[in-house]
Parts: C-alpha cells; structure tokens; sequence
C-alpha cells in the first residue's frame, strides 16, 4: 500500500502511556503524539482542512497566495500542503519564535516576514495586522485566518476527537490541551462531549495570557497581557475558535516549569515534544490532586522538539534565564573549585623578554596583556619562540609587537561544554569577569582539574 501524496498521510497518530513524569499522578495518563504528522505537528490537520474548505467556497484560486500570520506549526501545515496543491505563500511570524521554526517554513520555499512581539495586535506592525495588510495588497490571495477561522475547530472535530474516542475506547474522561487558536481543544472537546457529556476539559495557559481570567470572570483584563517565552499557547485576544463554554477551566503554568517539563519528557519517556507538550503535562501535575485511580487522561503533544533546539533543548539559554539548576559545571562553579587565584597580566610595553622571564618564574604557557588596566591581547611560549627564531632581537621589542587576538571573555552561566569550544590550539584560555568585576582566567587545565572532581 502506498499513498499518493503526503497529504493523505495527516492524522491517525499514536497515544502512548506517560510513566516517569506523571508517577505522583492517580490514574492512566495518555499523550496524543501529533508529532508523527507529516509536518512533525497537530497544526497539519487544519491547514488541509482550511485549504480544502477555501477551495469549495471559491476563496483560494488556482495559483493563488496563502497569507498567514503563523507561529511556525500552522504555516509549516500550510506551506507543506502548498507544495502539493501549487499555492505561493506568505507568512508573518514574531521575533519570539524559534530560529528552527522560521528556518522550516522557508524551507518548503514560503516567504517568511518576521514582527515585533511586544505590540498589540492591532498595531501595524504586529504579524495581525501585516498579514491582514498582505491579503489586500498581494493579488489572488487568501489568508487562512486560523484563529477564527472555524475550519480549524471542525478539522478536530471530525479527526482528533474520533480518534481519541476510539483509542481510549470510550474511557477518556479528561482532555488536556495546551490552547493557543482554540482548535484544537474546542472541536476536539465537542466531539468527545457529545460521545460523553461528563469528560472534563482542562485548558493550558501561560502567565501573560488572558484566558484564564476571562473564563472565570468573563473580564477581558489588559493589565493582564505582557510578553512570555512558553511558544505555542496563550494569547493577548480572543480567538474565535476557543468556545469558552466547553472548556472546564484553565491552569496557568510559568514559562520555567513548561521549558523544565518540556526537556523532562525527552529524558524520562523518551518523547522528544514541543514547549506546549512541557506546559500541558506541568499544568496536569498542578491539577492532579484532582485525579482518581479510574480515570483517563488525554494530553495533546502539539509539536516536535526539533523546532525548540536553540531555546528548550539548550542548556546555555535555560541557565541564561535562571530556569536551571546548576547542574553542569559552568565558568561560576569552576571557579569556586579551585583556589582563589589573582589573573597575571603584563603592559603591552614590556619587552619580550621580561614577558617571558614573568613566563617562567610562574610556570605558565601564556598570558594576557593589558593597556591601562584593559585586556588587549594576549601572548603565548609560541609567539615568543616563532618570534625569536624568526628575528632574534625582537627579545627587547615591546611585546605588543608579536601579540595575538586576547583570549574571550565568557559569562559567569556559560556551561563547560561551550567553554570548551572556545579553547583549542590558538585559544588556550578564556577570561571570565566574576560577582565583583575581578578578571579571572579559565585554562583547558583547570577544565580537566574541575571535571575531573565531579
């Protein structure tokens, strides 16, 4: 058996049993895995569906443009259908996504405008507003609209509802997603409501998002809104696919915990999830004393954490933003392993040879040099040999005259394993500014020493 196009290959994806991460949890907990959709997310499923119900109603032309303004999954849906079907398309997206999502999209050939995050939607600027801008200024086109357009929510309800309803055989009863456009959940919860009007239906927020106070006091609050990391849920508006009326309620879960949870389900069940999947299964455990032994929950795991290497997946950028614990050895912790040790330095107008009896009576390879107080450049037991074998009365010449670039400076968080990088054949150090602006210098020995203690 075979397909004829990629297209046909969209839903029908797995549920698996979450052991490791949801041990404190009563009940059986299930992840919808959309990462087997062709597009590596959930948002497949309603791409199609929107372009297929834009060409039944004579909106979307043969060789027409889709306009979208995407966080990445839906365009990837988008554009990937677009390849099959001989659509163009554009899309904006904000400048708090994922480098790797942005790359994926322009990869099937769409064009890719990126905005501002931090403007309200209906500023000019924000990826609303131009995308809407687009749609009336590019001939033939059609902008899918996902976040009101309804045929997000009906993809759901004719696909991913059915298809949990026949996994769990009947026994879900409760579904927890990550809300965002709202498709997802709203035609999802309407399918399996009207199979079993008693399943719950827990909806994922994230701080700086206005869901969870409009659904419990029906207030719209501004003071709400400001700028997040989690990708992928939330909003700063109301979307027409989120039926606020099938949704039980809403848990709001911190950037921190959703980027923590979200590298905790690569190492503990092996599922390599996006940020959403991190931020649904936090807000499950928040939510979990409400849980019995009997119970089936669903917890949609929208995307693939290939798109979050350079943000969830790196160590650098989660101990950047205080989300991790000091784990890894970094620049700070080396330091506090070994004695305190005062950085020698010589004037860039020594000579060559005072530079290198300094050298000697310390036992060092090399070492920085310094023009009032500031390091400039550093010289090492090879640039003095090269030199002197090269002209040897270069011995009494200022020592500028055969300095190389100086070692660079790393930030106190920076791991091991990036330090690492930085040193080879030419660099055999890095300079570090600690907690009281003292210049502290890191050699590959005194990496080795520090590993070697752990």
């Amino acid at each position: 058996m075979w397909y004829n196009n990629i297209l046909e290959t969209i839903g029908n994806t797995p549920l698996v049993k979450l052991n490791k991460v949801t041990k404190p949890l009563k009940g059986t907990i299930l992840a919808k895995i959309e990462t087997t959709n062709p597009g590596n997310s959930i948002k497949d499923r309603m791409a199609l569906k929107m372009i297929e119900d834009a060409e039944q109603a004579g909106l979307l032309k043969p060789g027409g443009t889709i306009i979208e303004g995407t966080s990445g999954n839906t365009g990837m849906g988008l554009a990937m259908a677009a390849v099959v079907k001989g659509y163009r398309c554009i899309f904006t997206t904000t400048d708090k996504q994922s480098k790797e999502k942005i790359d994926a999209l322009r990869a099937f050939g769409a064009e890719v405008i990126v905005c501002p995050t931090n403007v309200d939607p209906e500023d000019p600027r924000s990826y609303y507003s131009v995308s809407s801008r687009l749609e009336k200024e590019v001939p033939n086109a059609w902008k899918a609209n996902q976040y009101d357009n309804l045929s997000n929510t009906q993809a759901h309800y004719e696909q991913t509802g059915p298809e949990i309803w026949e996994q769990t055989e009947g026994k879900i009863t409760h579904l927890v997603v990550g809300v965002g456009t709202g498709g997802t959940i709203s035609g999802t919860a309407k399918y399996l409501r009207e199979k079993n009007p008693n399943i719950k239906v827990w909806g994922i927020d994230t701080y700086g998002s206005i869901f969870k106070k409009y659904k419990e006091t029906g207030i719209f609050d501004k003071n709400e809104i400001y700028p997040y990391i989690t990708e992928g849920i939330g909003e700063d508006f109301l979307p027409q696919n989120v039926n606020f009326d099938l949704i039980d309620l809403f848990e709001k879960v911190t950037d921190k915990d959703a980027a923590l949870m979200t590298r905790e389900l690569a190492r503990k069940e092996g599922i390599f999830a996006g940020n959403s999947a991190g931020a649904a299964v936090a807000g499950l455990l928040q939510l979990g004393a409400e849980l019995k032994d009997e119970d089936v929950v669903v917890v949609i795991f929208h995307d693939h954490g290939s798109r979050y290497m350079g943000k969830m997946y790196n160590e650098d950028w989660l101990r950047e933003r205080g989300f991790l614990k000091d784990e890894k050895l970094t620049a700070k912790s080396i330091l506090k392993k070994r004695a305190n040790q005062d950085i020698i330095t010589v004037d860039v107008k020594q000579s060559v040879l005072e530079t290198f009896n300094v050298m000697k009576s310390l036992n060092i390879s090399q070492i920085p040099l310094t023009q009032q107080g500031m390091v400039v450049g550093k010289v090492t037991e090879a640039d003095i040999l090269n030199a002197l074998l090269d002209n040897p009365s270069l011995k009494s010449a200022e020592v500028e005259t055969i300095a190389s670039k100086p070692f660079p400076f790393v930030d106190l968080n920076m791991s091991i394993d990036k330090i690492s990088t930085l040193i080879d054949k030419d660099t055999q150090a890095v300079l570090v500014e600690d907690e009281l602006g003292r210049i502290n210098i890191i050699t590959q020995y005194d990496i080795i020493n520090a590993i070697s203690e752990v």
